[in-house]
C-alpha cells in the first residue's frame, strides 16, 4: 500500500464498508473536542493512519514504488520514524511541538503539492536516509533537539537545545535516524564546529591533610610541650590532633610548671589519659584547687603511670591516696617535702605498688620508719631509699629489715638520727659470726653502690669502721659534716673500696693530709672523678698535689677554705695538659673550686688561664729538609754536590701548606675569688670557643694590670720578702716535679718559667 501525505487532507485509497476515514475536522489538522467511539479492529487502524496524515507539523511522505530500493540501501543505519518525532507526545521533551527537530543539524525540505513519488536527493556527507524530496518555500527549523535529560551541559555554562546539531550540512528531507554512536558518545561532534570541553579543575595536594595519622604524631613529637599547646590553636583538627594522648605519654613540667594555668595542665593530663606513662608534675602548685575538685578524675584517666613526681607540690591527702590506688604499675614514686604524706600513704603503696623500684620521701616531716618498715617488707624490688631527714633510723628493727632484705643500692639517711647501732644493724646485722683469724664478721657483702650519711652527728668512727669490707661495690660516699669521724675510720673504708669515684668529706674538722695521701695510694684513685674536702683547714698542698698526680680521671675537685695554694693549680693544670691536643674545640676536663683559700693568688689563677690557651709548637717536618753532601773529584778537589730533597720538592715561590688549628682536649674550669672570677669567666669562653688568640690577649693586659696594681702598693722590706718567698715556691715546686711535660714545655713555676717568661715578656711579679 502507498500513499502520499501533505498539509491537505486526503482520502485513503483503501476505503472500506463505506466509512470514510476523512473527516473535516481532520482535514484542518485540529482535534474535535468531542471523540467519536472507539473502533475496533480495521476500522481502528484506517482511523489512525488517517490522523497521522493529517498534522500539519510533518511534511509529506512520497515513496516511489521504483525506488524503493534506493531509499531503503541495505546495510545502512536504523533510522527514527518521523511520525514518533512529530507525535505530540513528544511536544515537552523538544519544547517546540511545531517544529521538526532533527538529530545532526539536517534541514527538512517540505514536499510541494502535485509532484507525488519525485525521489529524494541524497547528500553524500549525510549519514541518513532521505524520505521526500520536495524542497519548502518556508524555512524550517534546522536542528533537532534533545530531550532534557540527554542533554550534555558543561560545568559552569548553561545547556543549549540543539547545540550538538549545529554545523552540519542540511539534507533535503525531513525524517532522519539518529545513529548510534551519537547517541552513546552525545557530547562528541563528529563534523563542524568543534565543542569546547570544559577545563579540569586542578588538584589540589594537601600534602598534611593526606599524611598517616601515625607520621603526624612523629612529626609533633620532635615539638616542646610549649610548642605543641601553640599549634593546637590553628584550627579545630589541630586541637583535636595535638592533644592526643600519644603525644603526652612524657609530661614533665620543669621546664614549664610556672608558665601553664591549670586548666590547661589539667587537659593536658586528662587528655593523655592512659597513655600517660612519666608524670613530673614538680612545683605545680597551682593544682592544689583542682586536685581536691577533680581528684578522682585525674586519678581515674591516668591508670598507667609509671614514673610519679609530687615534688613540692600542694596535694591534698585523699588524692594522694586515690592515685596511688589505681595505678599499681608505679616503679618511681617521688614525694619530697610533702606534708599531706604520711604513714597511711606508705602502707598503701605496699599494698597496691609491688614493682616500686625508687622512693623518695626525704622532708616528709609526716613519716617516719613505721611506714617505711612495711615498704622494705612488701616491696622487693626495692633498690634506690631516699630518706633524708626522716625520723626513727635509732630504731634498731628497721635497720634489720633493710640487713634483711639487702636489695638496696643506694640509701640516702642524711641529716638523720641514724647511731653506731644501728649502722652495725645495717651492716653486720644482729650477733654477726665473727672469723677468729681476721677477726671480723662473716656476713654477706652488702650492695650498696651509693651511701649518704651527711650530718649524722651521732656516728663515730666506731661505727663507720663496719663499712670496712662490707661494701664492695661502694661508688659514692658521703660523709660530710660528721664532726665526730677522724682519719683512722675513713682511711679503713677508702681501701676496701676499690670503685669509689665520688667522695665528700666537707667540713670533718679532724681529717688531716694523710687522709689524701692515702687515698692516693688506694685502688680507688684510678677511679676517682669527684672529690670535695670544703672547709677542712687543715689538708693543703701536701696532699692534694699527691692526688692530682695520682688520679688521672678526676673531673671536679672543691677544696674552697683549705690551705692550697697556686702549686696545686700549677699542678692541676699541668695534669690537664697531659691528656693531649687535637683539632677539636676543647671541653671542660678539669672544675676547681677555691674561692675563700688565703694561699692562691692572681699568679697562680694566670698560670691556668695561660694554660688554657697553650698549644705545642708545631716540629719540623723532615719531608722539608734539604741535606747537602760533599763530594770528591777525581783531582782530589772536593766540591759541593746538589742539594737532595728527600721526598718532595721546596719551591722557593711556593708557601707550605697551613698547619691545621690544635686545640687541647681538656681545659680547667676555675671558681676563684669573685674579683677576678668575670675575667676568668670571659676568658674560658673564648678558649671554648676556639678563640685561643683572644684568650692569649686577655692573658696578658690582666697579667699587665694585676702586676701594675701590686707593684703599686709593693715597697720596702716587704717586697723583698713577697720575691723571696716566690723563689722558695718555684724551687720547691721545680724540686719535686718527677717528669718533665710530655710536650717539651719543661718546668713552670707560677711566676712565668721558661715557657712564660718568653710569652709575657720576662717580667716578675712582687
Amino acid at each position: 500500500m502507498a500513499a502520499t501525505y501533505s498539509g491537505e487532507a486526503r482520502p485513503s485509497p483503501e476505503p472500506s464498508d463505506g466509512v470514510s476515514p476523512a473527516s473535516p475536522a481532520s482535514s484542518t489538522g485540529e482535534i474535535p473536542m468531542d471523540q467519536p467511539p472507539k473502533l475496533k479492529g480495521r476500522h481502528r487502524l484506517l482511523q489512525n493512519l488517517q490522523r497521522m496524515s493529517s498534522t500539519p507539523a510533518l511534511t509529506r511522505r512520497a515513496r516511489s514504488a521504483t525506488t524503493g530500493s534506493t531509499d531503503y540501501p541495505r546495510g545502512g543505519k536504523a533510522s527514527l520514524s518521523c511520525v514518533s518525532l512529530a507525535s505530540p507526545s513528544y511536544t515537552p521533551c523538544f519544547g517546540n511541538g511545531n517544529a521538526s527537530p532533527l538529530y545532526g543539524g539536517l534541514n527538512a525540505r517540505p514536499a510541494t503539492p502535485g509532484t507525488p513519488g519525485s525521489p529524494p536527493e541524497h547528500t553524500p556527507t549525510a549519514r541518513i536516509r532521505m524520505l521526500d524530496a520536495g524542497r519548502s518555500l518556508t524555512p524550517q527549523p534546522r536542528s533537532v533537539g534533545l530531550p532534557i535529560d540527554m542533554r550534555p551541559s558543561s560545568r559552569g555554562t548553561p545547556s543549549r537545545e540543539g547545540k550538538l546539531g549545529e554545523g552540519f550540512p542540511q539534507p533535503d528531507s525531513l525524517p532522519v535516524s539518529i545513529p548510534d554512536s551519537h547517541k552513546a558518545r552525545p557530547t562528541e561532534s563528529k563534523v563542524g564546529e568543534d565543542v569546547v570541553s570544559p577545563p579540569t579543575p586542578e588538584k589540589t595536594f594537601d600534602f598534611w591533610g593526606n599524611m598517616p595519622a601515625e607520621l603526624k604524631m612523629n612529626i609533633l613529637g620532635y615539638l616542646t610541650p610549649k610548642e605543641i599547646i601553640r599549634c593546637s590553636a590553628v584550627s579545630k583538627a589541630w586541637n583535636q590532633m595535638c592533644y592526643d594522648g600519644q603525644l603526652w605519654s612524657h609530661v614533665d613540667t620543669t621546664d614549664y610548671y610556672r608558665d601553664i594555668p591549670s586548666d590547661s595542665l589539667l587537659k593536658i593530663i586528662t587528655s593523655g589519659g592512659p597513655f600517660v606513662r612519666d608524670l613530673n608534675l614538680r612545683g605545680c602548685i597551682q593544682l592544689r584547687d583542682k586536685w581536691m575538685m577533680e581528684g578522682e578524675k585525674i586519678s581515674d584517666s591516668c591508670r598507667n603511670v609509671i614514673n610519679f613526681s609530687l615534688e613540692g607540690t600542694r596535694i591534698d591527702k585523699s588524692s594522694v591516696h586515690f592515685f596511688l590506688l589505681r595505678n599499681p604499675r608505679l616503679e618511681y614514686i617521688n614525694l619530697t617535702g610533702l606534708s599531706s604524706v604520711t604513714n597511711s600513704a606508705m602502707k598503701i603503696i605496699a599494698q597496691s605498688c609491688p614493682y616500686l623500684g625508687i622512693l623518695n620521701v626525704s622532708w616528709c616531716s609526716n613519716v617516719d620508719t613505721k611506714g617505711l618498715k612495711k615498704i622494705v617488707q612488701s616491696c622487693h624490688r626495692l633498690r634506690d631509699l631516699r630518706a633524708s631527714e626522716i625520723r626513727g633510723f635509732d630504731d634498731g628493727d628497721f635497720a634489720l629489715k633493710l640487713f634483711e632484705r639487702n636489695t638496696l643500692e643506694r640509701l640516702i639517711m642524711g641529716r638523720t638520727d641514724l647511731t653506731d647501732q644501728s649502722l652495725k644493724y645495717l651492716i653486720q646485722g644482729e650477733n654477726p659470726h665473727i672469723d677468729l683469724l681476721t677477726d671480723r664478721p662473716v656476713v654477706p657483702p652488702r650492695r650498696f653502690r651509693h651511701l649518704d650519711l651527711h650530718q649524722c652527728t651521732e656516728v663515730t668512727d666506731e661505727g663507720l669502721k663496719t663499712l670496712a669490707h662490707n661494701v664492695p661495690d661502694l661508688e659514692g660516699l658521703r660523709l660530710s659534716q660528721c664532726s665526730e669521724l677522724t682519719d683512722d675510720s675513713i682511711i679503713d673504708v677508702i681501701r676496701t673500696t676499690p670503685k669509689l669515684s665520688h667522695f665528700e668529706v666537707e667540713d670533718v674538722e679532724r681529717v688531716t693530709n694523710n687522709l689524701l695521701i692515702e687515698l692516693a695510694k688506694c685502688p680507688c684513685a684510678a677511679h676517682l672523678e669527684h672529690l670535695n674536702i670544703s672547709y677542712c683547714e687543715s689538708l693543703g698542698d701536701v696532699g692534694m698535689l699527691q692526688v692530682m698526680k695520682s688520679c688521672p680521671n678526676i673531673r671536679s675537685v672543691e677544696m674552697d677554705n683549705t690551705r692550697v695554694s697556686d702549686l696545686t693549680l700549677m699542678e692541676a693544670s699541668s695534669r690537664a695538659r697531659k691528656r693531649g691536643y687535637g683539632e677539636k674545640l676543647p671541653q671542660v676536663g678539669l672544675r676547681l673550686v677555691v674561692f675563700d683559700c688565703a694561699n692562691i693568688t692572681w699568679a697562680g689563677v694566670k698560670e691556668v688561664l695561660s694554660s688554657n690557651c697553650y698549644t705545642p709548637r708545631p716540629r719540623k717536618s723532615s719531608a722539608t729538609m734539604v741535606t747537602v753532601t760533599q763530594t770528591t773529584s777525581d783531582s782530589g778537589v772536593s766540591g759541593m754536590s746538589t742539594p737532595t730533597i728527600p721526598s718532595t720538592p721546596v719551591s722557593p715561590t711556593s708557601s707550605p701548606p697551613p698547619l691545621p688549628e690544635v686545640y687541647p682536649n681538656h681545659i680547667v674550669q676555675l671558681k676563684c675569688f669573685y674579683g677576678w672570677q668575670m675575667t676568668v669567666d670571659h676568658h674560658t669562653k673564648r678558649v671554648l670557643r676556639g678563640d685561643l688568640a683572644a684568650a692569649s690577649r686577655l692573658d696578658r693586659k690582666w697579667a699587665d694590670y694585676m702586676m701594675a696594681t701590686e707593684e703599686a702598693g709593693a715597697a720596702g722590706a716587704g717586697a723583698r720578702r713577697r720575691r723571696r718567698r716566690a723563689r722558695e715556691a718555684e724551687r720547691l715546686y721545680n724540686v719535686d716535679s718527677e717528669e718533665e711535660d710530655e710536650y717539651a714545655i719543661g718546668g713552670i713555676s707560677s711566676f712565668g718559667g721558661r715557657r712564660r717568661r718568653a710569652q709575657s715578656g720576662g717580667c716578675v711579679v712582687m
